[in-house]
């Protein structure tokens, strides 16, 4: 019973990170820019530190073939690389004709509420699964997750603004995509009691989609920010470790 109200409020919690993108409306550009960079190298590392120091360590004592495990860990990056591209191909063909947008300026919009969906939805299932693991990895995982939805939010409310979308409409419409976690955590308690090798396989699995997340999505949204700019990159450098230095803290709540 305590594991789900930690999902739930876990979950809750996720999808209320939506709201950030109202933060685009009171800051100049310039400084929100500052901020948001800073978040994704927090996240670049807490994603990280969450799948090196907490995930796969735990796979390697539920699962005990380590080829299993890395299988896995592919398995989740691949899946996670499938799902991008099937989003960028619609993307990229509406770019290419043009049609969709002089027809439907929301069109742009919408793309980024279904892939944003689907992406809360896994991790709400991540987030689920990894509180059956323990309440200390289940924490861990939220605030990875939350750490990577700040930046992830507040550009994404800032496309949907751009789409043709009132800030309120942008709001909404947000906080609905987000809450697609909730379906995901909902999903993974309603299979609480299948058998446990299968949550067991979802712990790598989900490592890979973080692995992938920062090295594919923020550790290029880094490099695009800093430039040739020295300062820029060791600030981002300790952004990075400063969110793996909180993963290993909560390591000593175990």
């Amino acid at each position: 019973m305590d594991n789900i109200l930690y999902i739930l409020g876990s979950v809750g919690a996720v999808s209320l990170i939506s709201f950030a993108g109202v933060l685009t409306l009171s800051f100049r550009e310039e400084r929100l820019a500052r901020i948001v960079f800073m978040f994704v190298a927090v996240a670049t590392g807490a994603l990280l530190g969450d799948a090196f120091l907490h995930l796969i360590p735990e796979a390697y004592e539920k699962i005990k073939n380590p080829e299993t495990i890395s299988l896995l860990i592919i398995l989740g990056m691949l899946v996670f690389f499938v799902l991008e591209k099937v989003l960028r191909w619609h993307h990229h063909h509406d770019d290419m004709s043009h049609e969709s947008d002089r027809e439907d300026p929301k069109y742009l919009g919408r793309l980024i509420l279904i892939s944003d969906g689907l992406h809360n939805l896994i991790d709400g299932v991540v987030i689920a699964v990894s509180y059956f693991i323990s309440v200390e990895i289940g924490l861990a995982t939220t605030l990875a997750v939350i750490l990577h939805e700040i930046p992830q939010e507040i550009g994404d409310f800032g496309v949907l603004i751009h789409s043709g979308y009132r800030p309120r409409q942008a709001l909404w419409f947000n906080f609905l995509s987000a809450a697609t976690s909730l379906a995901g955590a909902i999903l993974v308690i309603a299979l609480g009691s299948f058998p446990e090798y299968i949550l067991d396989w979802v712990i790598p699995f989900a490592a890979g989609i973080f692995i992938y997340i920062a090295s594919s999505d923020l550790v290029p949204e880094l490099h695009r920010s800093s430039g040739k700019k020295f300062g820029t990159v060791f600030k981002e450098l300790l952004g990075i470790c400063v969110g793996i230095l909180v993963m290993y803290a909560l390591l000593f709540l175990e």
